[in-house]
């Protein structure tokens, strides 16, 4: 038997898990989604990497995978800005750092305010827009899955990368930055995917209901 992570579905927009501000954690803790029983974070943090890998992205914030946790993953690739997006180059090959932060505090070193950059997210799938204003460098201290305080500066992209991540923890998506007009234009598409959101949380609903119906059996 493989001793692969498996991977998590990633929560769409319209689940409320998204809109949620997330509780703090230790590193100590072991949480459960349903499907994968009790992982402690360190196995939680190698299945949202496998995760995040597996749809191609940069970051991945545990409220995305259904986890109202403080807790997000993140790589700085050997390209920043994902030149080799959409290919099937695989992207553990292109790592630089790898981070797991938990109870991350962020703090901005420069104000000046980025808005060039392109930004998507992967639980608002094929929707991409410039116009998101980011600072440009930020410092996050955080909690390691050790239990030891971690500080990392950065800037431009991966700066980028941590305040979308962060934003998350915050109840908050990349589109509350976007003109109303701008969303207006995904109207059909954000509609689908709430109706998506709500379909997997019917379905969780049901499971639960069937393990309660059998363990009273």
């Amino acid at each position: 038997m493989s001793d692969a992570p498996s991977i998590y579905p990633i929560r769409l927009y319209g689940d409320p898990v998204l809109r949620r501000k997330a509780r703090p954690l230790a590193h100590t803790d072991t949480l459960e989604l349903p499907g994968f029983g009790p992982q402690n974070l360190r196995q939680v943090a190698d299945t949202m990497l496998e995760t995040m890998f597996e749809a191609r992205g940069v970051g991945l914030a545990a409220p995305q995978v259904g986890l109202g946790v403080r807790m997000f993953v993140a790589v700085e690739y050997e390209d920043d800005e994902e030149e080799n997006e959409g290919q099937e180059t695989p992207l553990k090959s292109r790592v630089l750092r790898e981070f797991v932060m938990l109870n991350p505090r962020l703090s901005v070193i420069d104000k000046k305010k980025v808005r060039s950059e392109t930004e998507g997210c992967l639980s608002i799938p094929d929707i991409y827009e410039e116009g998101v204003p980011r600072a440009r460098a930020v410092r996050l201290d955080y909690t390691d899955l050790d239990g030891r305080m971690q500080s990392v500066e950065a800037e431009d992209y991966l700066a980028r990368v941590f305040q979308h991540e962060f934003d998350h923890l915050e109840g908050k998506l990349f589109i509350d930055y976007l003109p109303q007009d701008t969303v207006n234009e995904y109207r059909g598409a954000l509609l689908a995917m709430q109706r998506q959101a709500k379909q997997h949380l019917d379905r969780l609903r049901h499971q639960a209901a069937d393990g309660h119906r059998h363990e009273r059996l």
